[in-house]
């Protein structure tokens, strides 16, 4: 009897294990496609990094000066500093970048995995004919059984005056990354006032109302 009661109790143990671990196993690997359209009308936006992180992960505050790595993404739309930068740190889980630019009125598809704590995410990528505007969404909660669609707004690094000029601005029709104009700038991130006509940009191509993205989070089956 009581080596019949042993075996039942490690049985049970065993199974309990295992179904823990599985479930372990299933939210570690849970994938979200999240897929990004260019509302614009005549805005590039440049490739696009998603990040899948914890709730204290925050890639921008509001009013406060923007991380060098992010204000490089927003004036020049460089990715690689700000992958390597969240990819050394504890709170993010994944990362994902497209290959290539989106166009006004078209969509890129990015696969990126969540679980555990880690079940936030957050996107942001340059507007390109702007001195340092980008888009973005911050610390987007995802569902364990459904999706959700958000809207993008457009943000200002505050890293670069907004001159307007085609001197410092990498999009078309003005083609010169790497260009700076830091004098004049505000020094924090905050919603962007949009395209002036002050420089070289015509308002009725560049400009636009926010949103500027709209970005759908959808688990893959």
């Amino acid at each position: 009897m009581k080596r019949l009661t042993l075996f039942v109790a490690l049985f049970l143990v065993l199974m309990v294990g295992i179904l823990t671990s599985g479930i372990a196993s299933a939210e570690q690997g849970r994938r979200y496609a999240v897929t990004i359209t260019n509302i614009t009308r005549g805005q590039v936006i440049t490739p696009p990094v998603v990040i899948s992180h914890d709730e204290e992960f925050h890639l921008f505050a509001l009013g406060s000066p923007a991380i060098p790595q992010l204000a490089t993404l927003a004036e020049d739309g460089v990715t690689a500093p700000l992958l390597a930068y969240v990819a050394a740190l504890p709170t993010v889980l994944d990362t994902a970048v497209s290959s290539g630019p989106l166009m006004p009125g078209t969509s890129v598809t990015l696969e990126i995995t969540t679980g555990g704590r880690f079940r936030y995410i957050s996107a942001a990528s340059m507007l390109a004919s702007t001195n340092d505007a980008f888009f973005a969404i911050r610390n987007v909660r995802v569902d364990k059984e459904g999706g959700l669609v958000v809207d993008a707004e457009a943000y200002d690094a505050g890293s670069e005056a907004n001159t307007e000029s085609c001197a410092e601005i990498p999009g078309p029709p003005c083609g010169n990354a790497g260009v700076r104009h830091p004098d004049g700038a505000e020094g924090y991130v905050h919603v962007h006032a949009g395209i002036h006509g002050i420089g070289d940009l015509n308002p009725a191509l560049f400009d636009w109302r926010n949103p500027v993205a709209e970005i759908s989070i959808q688990p893959v089956r």
